[in-house]
């Protein structure tokens, strides 16, 4: 897999991931959409941790920046 995921935008996804995940823990969130949520927040957390989001590679988004030689 290709690194595709920029710093910022792994930052966003981390602390996306942490708060929909706290939000369906702390019971604020309940039933269905809560469930949504805690997936969303997890599928979050391990794109950021390996930097590979598999929808960018569909799309054909890049947000990591290219190193100069």
């Amino acid at each position: 897999m290709k690194k595709n995921m920029g710093s910022a935008d792994r930052i966003i996804r981390i602390i996306l991931g942490v708060a929909f995940i706290l939000l369906y823990a702390l019971k604020t969130v309940e039933g269905t959409w809560g469930i949504v949520l805690a997936a969303v927040g997890g599928v979050f957390l391990l794109t950021s941790l390996v930097s590979f989001c598999p929808l960018y590679t569909i799309v054909g988004i890049n947000t990591c920046k290219v190193k100069k030689a």
